[in-house]
């Protein structure tokens, strides 16, 4: 099978060595160019252009991936595999294929479409996520189905965690998706539209706590955007609005406090719309991730907003 594959992100990785390992060996990988990255903004290379030039793999990093076409339809590919790619993929580029043009895709669809998927079924508190492959189409992730594998998401499972395992049960479902495609018996199960649900990108300041939600909520929000895009509160230090960072695990409590309100004992908890929260790791801005009972006790913040 003559197959090209495209992607961007690290949860992609898992697959693309599988293909190395087991075959088809891609004819070639297109990802986005290298971006600037950290506080000096160093010129860095997505991970898996690095594992694809080490492993004899062409790689293509056009702006748009209209721009290689071209190139890519002199490969003459049966196949392209779409993981974490980060473009809308346009009429040109969804016409390459001979066979079909698939995604794998990280929410067991038409539940999640979009970007930040992993977040929002922690977020929702959902007991499953997984993978779907599906046919690409103009509209994002509106394909029809081929197949789907399901992950159990646990009390205390991150963003992090379950990114990670994912990655894995991608490489899982890109092998039977390519087998079933080989064979002639991919299936193509029309997404039901009523069901879908758009997610879109997450920035860094979708992070900030909201004490009025229930301590529940805000729980799951912590480990969902663990680590990205991190979640923090705004703390008042002797007249002064710091920004710190919150980090799982925390645990739902019981206490008589206001949102926002601060537990007066050794303890870190935060009163909340219902409930309230117990912090366990914390790190100010500009210092050193510390226990939350240290940061209590040197700090003494009034409150958080």
């Amino acid at each position: 099978m003559r197959l090209i594959y495209a992607a961007t992100g690290d949860i992609a990785v898992p697959a693309f060595r599988y293909l190395l390992e087991h075959g088809p060996k891609p004819l070639a990988l297109v990802t986005q160019p290298d971006k600037p990255v950290g506080r000096k903004q160093v010129l860095t290379p997505p991970m898996i252009k690095t594992v694809a030039l080490e492993a004899g793999v062409p790689v293509l990093q056009p702006e748009r991936a209209e721009d290689a076409v071209e190139e890519l339809a002199a490969l003459e590919p049966e196949v392209v595999v779409v993981m974490a790619y980060g473009q809308i993929l346009r009429e040109g580029f969804l016409n390459l294929a001979e066979q079909a043009i698939i995604n794998l895709h990280a929410s067991l669809l038409p539940k999640y479409r979009g970007a930040a998927c992993i977040q929002a079924a922690i977020d929702a508190g959902d007991a499953e996520t997984g993978i779907t492959s599906l046919h690409v189409v103009r509209k994002l992730d509106a394909g029809d189905i081929i197949l789907k594998k399901r992950l159990a998401i646990g009390p205390e499972d991150t963003g992090g965690v379950i990114h990670d395992r994912l990655a894995v049960l991608a490489a899982e479902v890109l092998a039977e998706t390519l087998e079933l495609i080989a064979g002639g018996g991919a299936v193509r199960e029309p997404q039901v539209e009523a069901e879908s649900s758009y997610i879109s990108k997450l920035e860094r300041s979708d992070g900030r706590i909201d004490w009025t939600m229930p301590a529940e909520e805000i729980e799951r929000r912590i480990r969902a955007y663990d680590p990205w895009p991190g979640t923090y509160t705004m703390a008042e230090e002797g007249g002064k609005s710091k920004r710190l960072k919150i980090f799982p695990q925390t645990k739902v409590v019981t206490a008589a406090l206001e949102p926002g309100e601060i537990s007066a004992g050794e303890r870190l908890v935060v009163g909340c719309g219902a409930g309230a929260l117990e912090l366990v790791t914390v790190q100010p801005d500009g210092g050193k991730r510390m226990g939350a009972e240290d940061y209590q006790r040197g700090r003494k913040p009034v409150r958080f907003s």
